[in-house]
């Protein structure tokens, strides 16, 4: 949520922030009207519980008639004192509703606009000249390392099994991504992948990307699309200790879900749209004033893992309208992919300020120590769509694959991944 003496403070900022998006400025007044109604609701409140207090104070020392009055008042104050009470919570809900539907502020610099709007800061590497080039599919049939068709056979579309050398990927991939955020010293983290709803309205997830979650009804529990929400929730209301210059930093591993609601014909071929994926995510907690530039430490440490792999990609800054309800300010990577001659998404780091660590509570003390509200951001660091790019882009002429030196001793030391036919 974002923080509301700013809203009241700014509320400017906040509309700025909402044409940035493409957003309606109207919930700015809605929201600004919901505040002052909770407070005059709970000021009423607040003052008929002081008289209830006052009078009960009275009531020890006084007899006869005035003891008669003022019983006489008491219950009719205990009434309005009741009353007082449902307008305050019924203003609370009301507020707390408009508050939630309000995304985060758009940090100053980001791109405006939608989609199509992003600012390509930076291209890196070589693309490989490719002569015909297979895709994944292809190539991970060949290889035996993707199965898309039993996949479907056995859960539908969007499903798959990695077999083999895909297995051995993966994995190897997870892991050396592990290895570079224990390095950095972040924490690592086997996440659970099912969640409460607080700890998914909390992260944001409950907004406009509802129809993407996973739900189960019975339990009331949500299957994560990323570590991302657990990984927030984990010090929900807590206070933590962060000195100066000390973020604290998770990386969590995690099997991923999502519905893909609104993917209707879009990547139907392969595994870069699933249902089901793997992945290493970064999570910090840290001081606002420090978020930015943790942000840019955490693109840095993506960036690293993409040299890992030998992958050219490029870095976007995205455009306001194109980020999710929770985030200020986002950076894609996106990896080339030699069959469909464009780049694709493969990492994503957000900065959330304090937007979600409001909703869930959790704070650090500051110098006088007042509790004040932490800051989050997010990163990833692999995924299992970056086999996608690792075998389009380290393809050969015979099908075969190179893999990457930094991949290999995952491999048992291979260096080619032939075709299952030799």
């Amino acid at each position: 949520m974002i923080d509301l003496r700013l809203l009241r403070e700014n509320p400017d900022l906040v509309r700025a922030s909402q044409r940035a998006r493409g957003a309606s400025e109207s919930i700015v007044d809605e929201l600004l009207r919901a505040d002052e109604a909770r407070r005059s609701a709970l000021q009423a409140f607040e003052a008929l519980r002081a008289e209830q207090k006052q009078l009960s104070n009275q009531m020890r020392t006084v007899k006869g008639e005035e003891k008669a009055a003022l019983v006489a008042r008491t219950k009719e104050l205990a009434a309005q004192v009741k009353a007082a009470d449902a307008v305050a919570q019924e203003a609370e809900a009301a507020l707390r509703a408009i508050h939630l539907a309000v995304p985060n502020i758009v940090e100053e610099g980001a791109p405006p606009g939608g989609e199509d709007d992003y600012v390509v800061m930076r291209e890196v590497g070589t693309k490989p000249t490719i002569e015909n080039p297979r895709d994944h599919v292809e190539l991970g049939e060949l290889l035996g390392a993707i199965d898309i068709e039993r996949g479907a056979k056995v859960s539908g579309s969007r499903f798959y099994f990695l077999t083999g050398p895909g297995a051995l990927l993966q994995l190897g991939l997870l892991q050396l991504a592990m290895a570079q955020a224990v390095e950095y010293g972040f924490t690592p983290v086997i996440t659970p992948t099912l969640v409460k709803p607080e700890a998914m309205e909390g992260t944001g997830f409950l907004g406009a990307h509802a129809s993407e979650v996973y739900r189960l009804e019975a339990d009331d529990l949500y299957l994560v699309g990323t570590s991302e929400v657990p990984l927030a929730a984990y010090h929900s209301n807590e206070i933590l200790d962060l000195p100066p210059g000390q973020p604290r930093r998770y990386a969590g591993w995690s099997s991923c879900y999502r519905r893909e609601a609104g993917a209707h014909g879009k990547d139907t071929r392969g595994i870069l749209r699933v249902h089901q994926f793997d992945k290493v995510e970064m999570f910090t907690f840290c001081r606002p004033e420090e978020a930015h530039d943790e942000h840019l430490r955490l693109l840095a440490w993506e960036e690293e893992m993409l040299a890992k792999v030998e992958v050219p990609y490029r870095v976007i800054d995205v455009a306001a309208g194109d980020l999710g309800a929770s985030a200020a300010r986002k950076y894609d990577c996106e990896a080339w992919v030699p069959s469909q001659g464009r780049y694709r998404e493969v990492t994503s780091t957000s900065n959330c300020t304090t937007f979600q660590a409001r909703r869930l509570q959790v704070r650090y003390r500051d110098e006088e120590g007042r509790p004040q509200i932490a800051a989050t951001l997010n990163g990833t660091l692999a995924t299992t769509r970056w086999i996608v790019a690792i075998l389009e882009n380290h393809q050969q002429s015979d099908g075969s694959v190179a893999v990457p030196k930094a991949l290999q001793p995952y491999l048992g030391g291979r260096d080619v991944l032939e075709p299952r036919s030799r």
